[in-house]
């Protein structure tokens, strides 16, 4: 942005933009897709009239440049739902090149890959013994949906993993299954369920931990099944508190594995998770920072439950 000094209160300099800067060269313009409609009306006053005025400053300025604009967004698209300016996209649209993705431009990786690593390893100062031709047939066969960039963060991020080596086609396929991203609603190992009210799923998370509670204690009773009926009277107790009903497939939706809604009706699940931290900061010898990692829950969150439930005076009083 260009900037007259005292334009406002921290200008204390006059800075020059990227059009003054690039007068007589050329000017790149990065993802032009993404910028917003009212930079739109400024850049296409510049491309039409070659004309611009600083910031603060009444004065209009002359630029030449020539302008090279990239995206990866189909920009007519974006033309017809009112996102990009019609006057500006033609005025862009003199010399068009449209440039396949990389995974239809297979024979083009090993160049890539090349001035990749040659360029990362100089910088720095790393052995590299370059690539098998397997490695880069591993590579040619992969979809690389991040395109260009995907493939040089890749070859950067492995020629550090795999210092001083030379790269093979095991190398690449391990490196590419750790890269690969799971898409946030199929990843079933996330601590709490995604896309869903923080206070359910908190509870949901809850009773997960007590179903888990109940089925230690059903391997218990399996363990001592020879001991004595009064040794298990608490874990019966608990049993029973749970009913019939608390069955894996009729608590768990076999299509989302989340709790069903209509089973958290079921318990007073504010008794359940008293009872829970009171349990847990027993267990920790009321050590807060142990009992919410092992509740899976913020310190912050747990000292607010703690004052909610009274359970300080509760843990003091048994202590």
């Amino acid at each position: 942005m260009d900037i007259k000094k005292g334009a406002y209160t921290d200008a204390a300099d006059s800075r020059k933009g990227y059009f003054e800067t690039a007068n007589k060269g050329t000017i790149f313009l990065d993802e032009i897709g993404d910028m917003p409609l009212e930079t739109q009306v400024k850049v296409l006053r510049v491309l039409e009239s070659g004309e611009f005025m600083r910031v603060g400053d009444s004065v209009t300025k002359k630029t030449d440049v020539r302008v090279i604009a990239a995206t990866n967004k189909d920009l007519a698209k974006l033309v017809q739902e009112g996102k990009f300016r019609q006057d500006l996209y033609y005025r862009l649209k003199t010399v068009t090149i449209n440039i396949p993705p990389l995974r239809k431009r297979a024979n083009d990786i090993r160049l890539l890959v090349d001035r990749f690593a040659l360029q990362f390893s100089r910088t720095n100062d790393i052995k590299y013994k370059g690539f098998t031709p397997e490695s880069i047939k591993e590579m040619q066969d992969y979809h690389w949906p991040g395109n260009v960039r995907e493939l040089r963060n890749f070859v950067e991020s492995i020629l550090i993993l795999q210092k001083g080596e030379r790269i093979t086609a095991d190398m690449v396929a391990n490196q590419l299954i750790g890269d690969k991203i799971e898409p946030m609603e199929n990843n079933t190992s996330l601590p709490v369920v995604v896309n869903r009210d923080p206070d359910q799923a908190e509870r949901e998370l809850i009773l997960r931990q007590l179903l888990f509670l109940r089925q230690d204690i059903e391997d218990l009773k399996l363990m001592m099944k020879e001991s004595s009926f009064s040794e298990l009277n608490s874990s019966r107790s608990i049993n029973q508190s749970f009913g019939s009903a608390i069955q894996d497939n009729e608590i768990f939706d076999e299509n989302e594995n989340l709790i069903k809604g209509k089973m958290i009706g079921a318990f007073n699940t504010k008794d359940l998770e008293k009872e829970m931290i009171i349990r847990t900061l027993e267990h920790f010898n009321n050590n807060r920072r142990a009992a919410a990692k092992s509740l899976d829950m913020s310190e912050r969150t747990l000292y607010r439950k703690i004052n909610d439930y009274g359970i300080e005076k509760k843990i003091k009083k048994d202590s």
